[in-house]
């Protein structure tokens, strides 16, 4: 099978895909939140700008954020499990929140706020691949509010078979692709909102604007990569110094010292006082 260089899944191509193609962003959107497409009245992209000196900052998140009918909607896509990810959205919904509240109006004018997660890892213990959270009391599971709340979509826990009429399950599906088997598979199903999605995946990977961003984005990938690395071997020298440091004082002789740490017999010998 043919591996997709690019997926539905990498940052650039989701945000550039989805903002160019707000009808797409739209469709999927009402079935993540689960409720009609005609009911959607309200539609607004907040952050549709991708500028070019802030894709190579490797802290640049390339979420989606919306108005959906009044409340604000984050839509993330997370492909690796670097830990915290529930504390992350915690306080992503938190920053939302907290910045709606226009100057003068009281709390209750604040938005319902939705954070919307495409995660590729499994997060939680149970087998369902959707998950829902708000503040509940514990003893009688009445809600708090309903302005708080969290979907999570886990890709790992898709089924393998997939109705042509389950458009969530569909979508899903796309972000799961991962040969161009996988696409094929899904735009001979005829689905018209399936094929227009497949068909705008192609047009923008192709674009030197779409390769641009990513080179970009991959750049800043590599220098925090690169950095992490450098951070580790730095701890783990400083870690044998002090270690070294120790032995020097339980009178162990320089070579002994020098196996045990990895460290050479002149930077063992600069240790001595």
């Amino acid at each position: 099978m043919r591996k997709l260089q690019y997926t539905f899944k990498t940052d650039t191509l989701f945000k550039m895909l989805f903002i160019q193609h707000p009808e797409l962003l739209k469709a999927l959107t009402a079935e993540l939140l689960g409720i009609p497409l005609e009911s959607i009245e309200q539609f607004t992209i907040q952050n549709p700008e991708m500028p070019p000196e802030n894709l190579g900052d490797k802290f640049c998140r390339l979420d989606i954020n919306m108005i959906v009918n009044g409340q604000r909607v984050d839509l993330e896509v997370q492909i690796c499990n670097e830990g915290d990810y529930p504390e992350r959205v915690l306080y992503y919904w938190a920053r939302e929140f907290s910045s709606a509240l226009p100057a003068g109006e009281g709390y209750a004018m604040l938005p319902r706020t939705i954070i919307a997660s495409i995660i590729d890892f499994k997060l939680f213990d149970w087998e369902e691949y959707h998950s829902f959270f708000q503040p509940l009391e514990v003893t009688h599971h009445a809600p708090l509010s309903d302005k708080m709340g969290f979907h999570f979509f886990e890709l790992p826990k898709l089924p393998a078979d997939i109705d042509e009429g389950d458009m969530l399950l569909l979508w899903l599906s796309l972000f799961n692709a991962e040969t161009e088997e996988e696409l094929k598979k899904i735009d001979a199903m005829e689905v018209p909102v399936m094929s227009q999605a497949i068909d705008a995946y192609y047009t923008i990977t192709a674009s030197s604007e779409f390769q641009e961003r990513e080179r970009l984005r991959a750049k800043a990938r590599h220098d925090e990569a690169q950095a992490l690395y450098n951070a580790k071997r730095i701890a783990a020298k400083e870690q044998s110094l002090e270690i070294a440091q120790k032995l020097l004082g339980l009178g162990l002789s320089l070579e002994q010292i020098s196996e045990t740490t990895g460290l050479s017999l002149e930077e063992v010998e600069a240790l001595r006082p």
